[in-house]
């Protein structure tokens, strides 16, 4: 299962880099504070998620923050699409 978190974590991260989206992993605190998410920055859509999130978690930031793509230009395995669909 972990395993699987993983590979499927690492499948989205290069998704977002095929569309041009940048993710970070940063330390959110303060007014900052909670999961993350996509945000705009000097033009560059980027996804900035707290690096303290368990994979898991990193997964379900990553997969609803990709959602609003046009991603059927892109391959992506079924359980991935599953994911971006949901």
């Amino acid at each position: 299962m972990a395993g699987d978190v993983q590979k499927q974590l690492g499948e989205l991260e290069q998704l977002a880099s095929n569309l041009g989206v940048r993710v970070c992993y940063e330390a959110m605190t303060g007014l900052s504070q909670g999961s993350g998410g996509l945000c705009k920055v000097r033009g560059e859509w980027r996804v900035i998620m707290d690096k303290r999130l368990k994979p898991a978690e990193r997964l379900e930031v990553l997969a609803n923050s990709l959602k609003g793509f046009d991603t059927e230009a892109h391959f992506v395995s079924p359980q991935v699409r599953a994911l971006l669909e949901a």
